[in-house]
Formats: structure tokens, sequence, C-alpha cells
């Protein structure tokens, strides 16, 4: 009498018995499933896991088996606790189904290599058998698919919709005027799982009680059921066009940009807008500059050559898979999707670790997605993080920003003792100012550049004459009066006459503005030939350079030859940079090696 077969969960979720005894191998055998098996099923199907009801419908066939006499069937063994079902993933169960078939004397089957040793070294008949693969075959999913089709959105009791058209015009449209029922729905999603096992490209991302993402080859699909969701439902997207990043606005400034050193660049827009495919024509234009480019995905969609290797969590954490990269050394990350702020501090950690970074972020405009660092990533930081923002609407470059940094009087101030660190975001195009971030006590400020601001009020002209009248009395040569606001003005004299106007210790200015009942800036109108070297002050709580000739002025500070800051020179003929700032520390540091400190007028865009 042959022996009675115990098989174990693994070759019940897959369907190997159903499939051995239509094949006629286990015709009239004594099928023994122990209680621990029927116990880890039905706990994986209350918790929503389709392996759960995979395995639950393998034992329904079974059943269906036996009663037409191609086998027998029984049930036997202790049923686990609920203690040792949690204890399933170390072993328990596995234990548990090993000792009835020891009980009985009975041949072992099994799909799980761990579960197959074990049994071979406890002395049990076993009998390995691997998953079969059949042919792939269309899914029924599928047939809701066209060109120019970008997502499809099933769910139980409503009508089968789907996106279609190009990027950034896409409109919902109606599939059926049937809607769709929940069997059709489970049969649906049992036949994705199955293809996700038997296809070389496809594994399930992500599984959670009541959802699961499961990527077939560039098809991303999730299936949400109860609680997570009020009814089953399937949503399946796949891209709609792959775009040589060639055919993109700005592609040689780009080009040029990305390979001239590593960057950090944000691809920004609304959903939809074709961000994705953006970064994957990045991603391979680098890799055919001879970089070495890895990406950093959940889910891992990025449609990209098999030479860039798509990495995901690490044992669910994109942190662990950033200490990977870094060990790995990549010249370029592509980091899609960025929302979190764990997301934005793994991207800015590998940028200053020296990555190339180029993350994917949501944003309705440019500079949302600098705003959305704001907070994650320290004030200073950013431009080190993030130098260039790449907007995308309806599948075009639509902006490019610059991000610098620069210490300067911000935009709308006049008070040249309010400089301070201001990052200036810039049109790539033009060069433009557009923004400028900047702390405001506590406060950061993101401040639109207003050009509105320098609109002349009809007050100013009658204002302008009365500050021209007074400076004749200590002017003698051409100058120029300029407002900026009801309140403040700027006046232009030759580089001999500031002084004057200034008075020692700033009194004659003082004695003005007192006149006038106005702030007045004194700024020169002839521009140093060379670079100058400035009388430096160091203070308890400053580091002043001291340029009175160049009072009112914008000028950028060299150290060691090499450009540092560009600043505006107080009325009082100084530049004030906190010690405790890390520029100051930087500028100290460098001076005690012998370099010295320089200036020199900036250039007016």
């Amino acid at each position: 009498m042959a022996q009675p077969l115990v098989p174990d969960t693994s070759v019940v979720i897959d369907g190997r018995v159903s499939a051995k005894i239509k094949a006629g191998e286990l015709q009239g055998r004594r099928i023994v499933v122990p209680e621990a098996v029927v116990a880890e099923l039905e706990a994986q199907a209350n918790h929503g896991r389709d392996i759960g009801l995979r395995g639950l419908e393998e034992l329904r066939k079974l059943s269906e088996l036996a009663k037409s006499g191609k086998i027998e069937l029984e049930y036997v063994g202790i049923r686990p606790n609920l203690d040792q079902i949690k204890l399933a993933g170390g072993g328990e169960i596995d234990a548990m189904i090993r000792d009835v078939a020891l009980e009985l004397g009975a041949s072992f089957l099994t799909s799980d290599q761990v579960q197959s040793r074990v049994a071979e070294a406890m002395g049990l008949d076993v009998e390995y058998v691997r998953p079969q693969r059949e042919a792939i075959k269309p899914l029924s999913l599928e047939k809701y698919f066209t060109e120019d089709t970008l997502s499809v959105h099933l769910k139980e009791s409503a009508v089968p919709m789907a996106k279609r058209g190009k990027v950034g015009d896409f409109s919902l449209v109606r599939l059926s005027e049937r809607p769709l029922s929940e069997r059709e729905l489970r049969d649906m999603s049992r036949e994705i799982f199955e293809r996700a096992k038997a296809d070389p490209e496809g594994y399930v991302e992500m599984e959670k009680i009541g959802a699961t993402i499961i990527q077939l080859g560039p098809m991303r699909i999730a299936i949400a059921k109860p609680p997570f969701s009020d009814g089953l439902e399937i949503t399946a997207v796949r891209p709609v066009a792959k775009v040589n990043f060639d055919a993109y606005r700005h592609n040689v400034e780009l080009k040029a940009r990305l390979k001239e050193s590593q960057r950090g660049i944000l691809i920004a827009g609304p959903p939809g807008s074709g961000k994705s495919t953006f970064a994957a024509g990045v991603a391979e234009y680098l890799l055919g500059c001879n970089y070495v480019v890895k990406t950093l995905e959940s889910p891992r969609d990025l449609q990209v050559p098999p030479e860039i290797t798509q990495y995901g969590p690490l044992e669910g954490s994109m942190e662990a898979s950033a200490d990977i990269l870094l060990l790995v050394r990549p010249d370029y990350t592509i980091y899609d999707e960025v929302r979190k702020t764990r997301d934005f501090q793994v991207f800015a950690d590998m940028r200053l670790a020296g990555v190339g970074m180029i993350g994917v972020v949501h944003a309705n405009k440019p500079v949302d997605a600098l705003q959305r660092l704001l907070g994650r990533v320290d004030l200073g930081m950013i431009p080190q993080v993030v130098d260039t923002v790449v907007f995308i609407e309806k599948g075009e470059v639509t902006k490019v920003l610059d991000v610098e940094f620069v210490v300067k009087v911000p935009n709308g101030m006049v008070e040249a003792d309010l400089a301070r660190p201001v990052i200036v975001v810039k049109d790539f195009e033009t060069g433009t100012a557009e923004y400028e971030m900047y702390t405001y006590g506590e406060e950061i400020v993101v401040m639109p550049v207003s050009k509105e601001s320098k609109k002349p009020s009809p007050s100013w002209k009658l204002a302008s004459r009365e500050i021209e009248k007074e400076l004749s009395h200590h002017v003698r040569g051409p100058f120029q009066v300029e407002m900026l606001t009801d309140s403040s003005a700027v006046i232009h004299v030759p580089q001999d006459e500031a002084a004057r106007v200034i008075g020692k210790a700033g009194k004659n200015i003082d004695q003005i503005e007192k006149n006038l009942g106005l702030h007045i800036d004194v700024r020169t109108k002839d521009e140093p030939a060379s670079l100058a070297e400035p009388r430096i002050e160091d203070t308890s709580k400053h580091l002043i350079i001291w340029l009175e000739e160049l009072a009112g002025e914008s000028v950028e500070v060299f150290v060691g030859g090499e450009p540092v800051f560009t600043a505006t020179v107080g009325r009082r003929g100084d530049i004030r940079v906190a010690k405790s700032s890390e520029m100051a520390k930087r500028i100290i540091k460098r001076m005690k090696k012998g370099e010295r400190i320089e200036v020199q007028k900036a250039e007016q865009e």
C-alpha cells in the first residue's frame, strides 16, 4: 500500500497538489492535510492576503477530487493557537506539519527549499517540487488597454473607466455601460497574482492588509479591498510615451550642466505631467555619457535600460537603500518620488556625500519644489542640495530655475545693515531673479522679486526735487536720484564725492535724512578697474570688511582669488559678517593660511 502524502503550506498555495492529481501522478493516494496548514491559510485569508485565498481555493479543489474518487482526503493534527500562528515566520507551523508526516510515516511534499532540507535531515521521505511555470497568457485586464491608454480603473458595482489621450491631455472615458461584479474582479485579481508568479518580469512590490501593488513589466497594478477600501478595486497604470532627452527644450544647456559636474536637480510638475518620462530620458542620456546611474523607486516603474539598476526600499526603508548606494558610489541617482520628510533627508544626505541626485517631486509651481525643502533641509544648505529645478507641464519643459547663494540686502529692504544670506532663485534662460528665500526673525520668507515695487509714484517727482535741492549743498559734481519707495531713495554720486556726502561716521548723511524725512542710500558711479584689498576688522561678534569708498555699492568678495559671496556695502562703508556663521568661519580659516580678502564692484544685470 502506498504511503500517505502530507503536503505543506507552500505546495497548497502553489496549487501543485491538484496539478499532480490531474496529471495522474497521485491517483488513489491518501492525501493527509495537517490542521496547521488550514489554520495558516485561514489566518492569511482573514488578513486579506491573496495567498491565503489561493490556498483555500486549492483545498476546495482537493475536496472535489476526493468526492469524485480520485484521491482519499483526510485532515489530521492539532490546530495551532494564535501565538503559534504569529510565529509562523520562524518555522513554528512548519514544525507542526513535519510532525504529522513523522507520526504517519508519510512522504512529504513541499516547494519550500528550507522546509525540504529540514525534513530530509529529520529522515522524512521528501519530494521537492518547483512551482510550475505555465505559458504566459494575456491578462483579462489587457483588453481595456489601447495605445493611448494611460490607466484603467475597475471597481465592483461600477462601470470600467480609463484615462486616454496624450501626456498633459488625458480624459476619463467609459469602457462599458455594464457595472463589473465582485466575482469578475476577484477572478481578475487571482489571474494577476498568477501572472506575477509566472512572469520573470513580474513581482509583488508591496502587500499590506487590504492593498497590494504588483509590477508586471511596465504596468503597475494596485489592488485594493476591504477594509482598506469600500469595495474590491483594480487600478492599472502604464507609460504611454518614451521620449528622448533631445526632444525637450533647453536640452543642450541641461546636458552641459549635467556633464560638467554632479548636480542636485529636482524635476517638478503636477501629477500626470510627464515627470517620470523626462527622468527616464535623463537617466538614459547620463548612461550614454558613461556615468554609473542607479534609481531609487517605490514602486520601481521607471522605463530605463537594463544597465541601470532600479532599487526599492531595503527592508521597507529608503534610508537602508541609500546606505547601500553610498557604498556602490554611483555618479547619479534618480530618486522617484521624493515626497515625505525622510525622502528629502535621504536625498540631501546623498547629495552632500557627493552623489549627483535627480529627484522627482509633485509641485503645482516651479518654486513649490524648493519650498518643500524648507524645514527639512537647513536654509543655507539648499543650494548645495538643489541647484536646478526643471518644471514639466503637459510633457514639456516649461521652466528651469537656477538656485544661488549670496549675501545681500533682500529685495524691498534698503538698510545695508539688513544684509544677510539670501537664496536667489533665477530664471535659467534670462538670469532674472524671480524669488528670494531668507530668514526674517525666526521665520523663513519666500518673497517674489517684484518689479511692481519700482513703479514710480506721483509723489516721487516732488520728493526727488527736494533731495536734489538738499544735496546741491554737499555734492559738487553731477549726481542722480533714484526713488525706491515713498520713504527711501538711492543717490548716485562720483566716487570722490561719496566721502563728503556721507561725512565722518555718517554724520552728514544722517543730517540729510533728518532734514528730508527719507532714508538715503549713497552709491558711487565709478566702477573699480581691478580687485581691491580692503581693511579687515575682527571684533568679538563680527568680521568687518571696510570699504568706505564703495559705500552703498554691490561688491563681490574674493578670498585667495576665488569668489566667495556678493554683498551690498553699508552706507558707513562696511560689510558685517557674523562670526557665528559658517561663512565667517571659512573666511577666517583661509585668512590664517595667508589667503587675502579682495573685493570688486559687482557687475550690474
